[in-house]
Parts: structure tokens; sequence; C-alpha cells
């Protein structure tokens, strides 16, 4: 996702996305422990993507 997108999102989409990726992310790095997946640097996308979404939804409760 792009930040452009993430700004773009309503309060609830942006702590729903986060969940969805949160999840996607630990089932992608146990599954990447067990037999290496395809495209490792998915997980490190996958990681600043929440990083992103996290940033978005703090500074939307710093200025509230």
């Amino acid at each position: 996702m792009k930040q452009q997108e993430i700004n773009k999102l309503s309060l609830e989409d942006l702590k729903s996305r986060l969940a969805d990726f949160k999840k996607q992310y630990s089932s992608l790095k146990l599954t990447h422990k067990m037999a290496p997946i395809e495209n490792p640097l998915r997980i490190r996308g996958m990681r600043k993507v929440i990083a992103r979404l996290s940033s978005e939804l703090t500074k939307r409760s710093n200025q509230a």
C-alpha cells in the first residue's frame, strides 16, 4: 500500500487493515520458518506496510 492510499482510508478501515496485515505477516513468517518462501522480500514489504499503517493511526489519534 502506498502512503496516498493509506491517507484516504477512514479510521475504522485503518484499524481493520492493520489487523489483517499483522495476521498475514505472522502466518508468512511462520511459513518461512518451516520452509523458505519463494520471495522472502514480501516479509520486509509487509513489515513496512504495517509500520505505515501504525504511523498513520498514531498520527490521527494525536491530532484528535
